[in-house]
């Protein structure tokens, strides 16, 4: 399973919200409150496919639903201790269309920012301290970012029969816990390890290398109430999420040891204006396709190491240091 594939089983960057959002959302819903009812339950594929849905979108096909996240970006090196580099915003758009089988196309797009660590402001060039060479910053912007959320696992894609695909598909299975206070806690995480799009003949600057080693790790909060009140469409809730990645091809680091790391709290919501006001002014001024979501589905979806081979052209080679 690709990197898309295996995102589809839960959830993007943009995942989280306010935990206080629905406030006494306990008392519409009828019966005992719990992982497993009385609207939906958790333990079934069906009822993680309408949890998500209303987490990362809004039934109301009408409605968009938003996200956003705040982080650090950090390097980690051998032999040194771990260096924190710049900071990160992200913020993405989306909104549901449901399926003749019942299950939704989830529309989607996204953007990340790397931002100055004291200042706070968005980045478009940046001092990079191992090389000492003034770079070009370049935003992340996913669009689309599309997937199925469907009350079964994706399967893997067969090449031409090459793979036999099972007959019997796996239910769709978030890992939920109860936490404190009646908040639904839900952790997942992936490992990834496929062939770069940045291949160090063509992008010798670039490229970590002829292999992408990627894992992913998201966390979810939201109140067990809001998640079984059926008269909700959209659910808030906030999470985390942390990346470990090859260094950022824009880093011009080629294949020097080491590697990042991304860890953000993030949020998702029904009210655009409750992203930064600095992001969406960004987006409005360099992205603006961005500040809503996707009307129909499109392809391919690509993640931003891909999306950066095609939309950037090769670094020309360092030039040498002056002899003294």
């Amino acid at each position: 399973m690709n990197r898309r594939q295996v995102l589809l089983s839960g959830g993007g960057v943009a995942a989280g919200a306010g935990l206080s959002a629905y406030a006494g959302a306990a008392s519409l819903a009828a019966g005992p409150i719990s992982l497993e009812g009385p609207y939906i339950d958790l333990t079934t594929g069906r009822g993680n496919m309408l949890a998500r849905a209303r987490m990362d979108g809004n039934l109301d096909e009408s409605k968009e639903k938003f996200g956003s996240g705040t982080g650090i970006v950090s390097a980690v090196r051998p032999g040194e201790a771990v260096r924190d580099l710049f900071g990160f915003e992200i913020f993405s758009a989306a909104r549901l269309r449901r399926q003749p089988n019942g299950s939704f196309q989830f529309l989607h797009r996204e953007v990340v920012y790397y931002t100055d660590l004291q200042s706070g402001e968005i980045l478009t060039e940046y001092l990079n301290p191992y090389t000492n060479e003034r770079v070009k910053v370049v935003d992340i912007a996913n669009d689309p970012w599309n997937e199925i959320i469907d009350q079964y696992l994706p399967q893997a894609p067969n090449y031409g029969g090459l793979i036999k695909v099972e007959a019997t598909r796996k239910p769709f299975l978030i890992n939920w816990t109860m936490g404190p206070n009646g908040i639904a806690v839900a952790s997942k995480h992936i490992n990834l390890f496929y062939p770069s799009a940045l291949q160090p003949d063509k992008w010798p600057r670039e490229s970590a290398g002829t292999k992408n080693q990627v894992t992913e790790a998201f966390s979810y909060f939201v109140p067990v109430a809001d998640l079984q009140n059926e008269r909700l469409t959209s659910v808030e809730y906030n999470g985390t999420w942390n990346r470990i990645t090859p260094w950022l091809p824009w880093m011009l680091m080629g294949q020097a040891p080491g590697h990042i790391v991304y860890r953000a709290t993030t949020a998702c919501y029904d009210d655009p204006n409750r992203t930064k006001r600095a992001v969406l002014d960004h987006t409005a001024k360099y992205h603006p396709i961005m500040l809503h979501a996707p009307t129909e589905w499109k392809e391919p979806s690509l993640s931003s190491l891909e999306d950066y081979a095609r939309t950037q052209k090769p670094a020309p080679a360092k030039a040498p240091v002056p002899s003294q």
